[in-house]
């Protein structure tokens, strides 16, 4: 029998993918893997120097690995980076798992990611680099979300109740077990 995740957690930098995949780990039992923190263990240095030593082309390539090997081995929650679904292979491998995709406004995805981020995609304009990412993204994430739990406004322990209680139901290739999903 394969190993499978319980839940891969999918959205733009300031959706709460760490903190919700933690929160939901917690709360099934479970250990959480950030796939970020495996990139930064692999290279041996945080993400925001891998792109500015090696460029974003290396840390796509090191985080497609990260993603491939979390995907095979863990049985926990799994935290993907927010652009890890930019490659073809990355959203092939999701094909049928539970993927939970966490929706963020941009006025609340920049007050928490902040203006002044190490992010290395934010550096320059952050307002207009997250307005565009966020463009590029969303009708990614949408369309690999089997479950989609809205972040603005709420407390994490509030999002992490609704996302197991989708999980009793959701069905990973994105239907649940009444037929209809969660809006």
């Amino acid at each position: 029998m394969t190993m499978r995740p319980k839940a891969v957690i999918i959205g733009p930098p300031g959706s709460g993918k760490t903190t919700i995949g933690g929160a939901l780990a917690e709360r099934l039992g479970v250990p959480l893997r950030d796939t970020d923190a495996d990139v930064e263990k692999t290279a041996g240095k945080p993400v925001g120097e891998i792109f500015v030593d090696d460029g974003e082309e290396r840390f796509r390539e090191l985080e497609r690995a990260a993603v491939a090997a979390a995907l095979a081995e863990h049985e926990g929650v799994v935290a993907l980076g927010g652009g890890a679904v930019l490659t073809e292979q990355t959203r092939e491998l999701l094909g049928g798992h539970t993927v939970v995709y966490l929706r963020v406004g941009l006025s609340e995805a920049i007050k928490r990611v902040g203006l002044a981020s190490a992010r290395p995609l934010l550096v320059l304009n952050p307002r207009s680099q997250m307005r565009k990412l966020l463009e590029e993204r969303l009708p990614i994430y949408e369309r690999l979300g089997t479950v989609a739990v809205e972040t603005d406004g709420r407390e994490p322990g509030e999002i992490v109740e609704e996302i197991v209680e989708a999980l009793g139901t959701a069905r990973p290739g994105g239907s649940s077990s009444h037929g209809e999903g969660p809006s």
